[in-house]
């Protein structure tokens, strides 16, 4: 594992010197692999691990290809983490998401533009009189995406898309159904949207921490 590990490292620090910019393709197995002082087990093993994580791409018939390197695209790996965890571990997920989403939020009432704030407006409407859990599910997803796409970081949109992914909202809604959610949903995304629309980066961020942590809240009580 070290002599992959050290291949790893290799490709890495060819990638971040930029001598392999973003969409590059690899050099030949053979040549890569005696340039770097590396077998060629150890090199496939250093892209496949690459490869993984969404850095490399690997094109059976035409080669491998370093990827965008796109945030959103390499923290893939850490919604697939977070869709698996649990109890605690999802309630650790969601102190997290408290922290960061009032930020994006806050950020979005400032950058958004006026087309960005009439799709967050349509996604409001979108949701039916009387949601089932997967509309909730799936119109809360849309509607934060949408928000921290509107931030202007790319990196900040990419980390809180990771941390609660499709599975772990459905998951959660499904129980706050049972507690007269939808109501509570409407009113704070409504009242995010307003503040967002009015240009007020503290209204937001208030309105954002109020609806995340009343999630929190809920995953709290004991079952």
């Amino acid at each position: 594992m070290a002599v992959t590990d050290a291949a790893i490292d290799r490709i890495k620090e060819m990638i971040v010197s930029g001598e392999l910019a973003p969409g590059a393709r690899l050099p030949k197995e053979a040549d890569l692999a005696e340039r770097l002082g590396l077998s060629r087990n150890s090199l496939r093993e250093a892209v496949r691990a690459l490869a993984l994580i969404n850095v490399l791409d690997v094109r059976q018939g035409d080669g491998t290809y370093v990827t965008s390197l796109e945030p959103r695209l390499l923290l893939d790996a850490l919604s697939f983490v977070a869709d698996f965890h649990r109890d605690e571990t999802v309630l650790e997920f969601f102190q997290v998401r408290r922290i960061l989403e009032p930020s994006a939020t806050g950020l979005a009432a400032v950058h958004m533009d006026d087309a960005a704030v009439r799709e967050l407006r349509a996604i409001l409407d979108e949701l039916p009189q009387e949601p089932s859990a997967e509309d909730l599910a799936a119109n809360d997803l849309r509607f934060h995406r949408r928000i921290a796409e509107g931030s202007g970081n790319a990196v900040l949109a990419a980390l809180l898309e990771s941390l609660s992914g499709p599975a772990t909202r459905a998951r959660v809604w499904h129980g706050l159904t049972q507690d007269g959610a939808a109501a509570r949903l409407r009113e704070q995304h409504t009242a995010i949207y307003t503040a967002i629309a009015s240009r007020q980066p503290d209204v937001a961020r208030a309105w954002a921490t109020v609806h995340v942590a009343g999630v929190e809240e809920w995953l709290r009580r004991p079952t």
